[in-house]
């Protein structure tokens, strides 16, 4: 079965569009794009520069990947936009391609979705089944973990991290790593507001999975320690912990530094 291109859609003779794709009307598609089998177009969206989209994706109205990023260094080099399968992009979403200098790849994983107005800059790189709510904005160099959720108009910095299984509340400017597991949300600087318990029973964590998680939480962001000091003994009292070395892990690659905890207590 052919590709069902709408009569007014303009797409590239060169474009790769595999069978099943649908394009709806008024959408451009570039020379250098390659699209996946059983994937959807709307009407009125932008797919330009070297932009690969995986399969059985839905990408809604206006929606605008593979523009250059918005970088003054940017020189027309040839860099990408690498979106996995099984995606919804919901109107007005933007994913810019990446920089040079940067890793030249901006990615985007397997069943995400991202809501109305996210912005994904330039060499940024989102996981799988990640949620982005509506307006959700992400400067250049972030990464995003799986099953991470990101609420309605968060801004983060560029080359913060955002770890697995983490939830960032709305309104939130994030200008520090948000550890794996947990919670982070503030209007002014984020700050973490304990383990992301609701989302990772959810994933099917175990009651004593999660009591492991919230007593290094305690130990890491709400005692008395240095940060190092406390990292130290979580690792010699739970370093066993697959959970535990994950979160471990992360803290020790930051280059931004981590959220602090709050000293308040918010409702799960």
């Amino acid at each position: 079965m052919s590709p069902q291109l709408h009569p007014t859609a303009i797409v590239h003779a060169k474009a790769e569009l595999a069978d099943d794709v649908s394009v709806g009307p008024y959408t451009v598609i570039g020379e250098h794009v390659r699209i996946g089998l059983g994937t959807r177009i709307d009407s009125h969206v932008v797919i330009e520069g070297w932009t690969e989209v995986g399969e059985r994706c839905q990408i809604h109205s206006f929606v605008s990947l593979g523009a250059p990023p918005q970088h003054l260094k940017y020189n027309g080099e040839e860099t990408y936009v690498r979106i996995g399968s099984h995606n919804i992009l919901r109107e007005y979403v933007t994913v810019n391609r990446a920089t040079a200098f940067g890793g030249g790849v901006t990615s985007v994983g397997d069943h995400n979705v991202l809501m109305a107005y996210v912005h994904i800059a330039h060499d940024c790189h989102v996981g799988n089944h990640v949620i982005m709510a509506n307006a959700a904005t992400l400067a250049g160099h972030i990464t995003i973990g799986d099953h991470a959720i990101v609420g309605g108009l968060v801004g983060i910095h560029q080359f913060v991290r955002v770890g697995a299984h983490s939830m960032i509340g709305g309104c939130s400017a994030v200008g520090q790593d948000v550890p794996p597991f947990m919670r982070a949300a503030g209007g002014y600087r984020a700050r973490l507001f304990g383990v992301n318990t609701i989302g990772l029973k959810r994933q099917g964590f175990s009651e004593d999975r999660i009591r492991r998680l919230k007593q290094v939480y305690m130990t890491l962001f709400r005692s008395d320690l240095r940060l190092a000091e406390a990292v130290k003994k979580v690792r010699d009292e739970c370093g066993t912990s697959e959970d535990v070395q994950v979160l471990l892990k992360f803290l020790d690659g930051t280059k931004r530094g981590i959220c602090k905890g709050s000293d308040e207590r918010e409702e799960e």
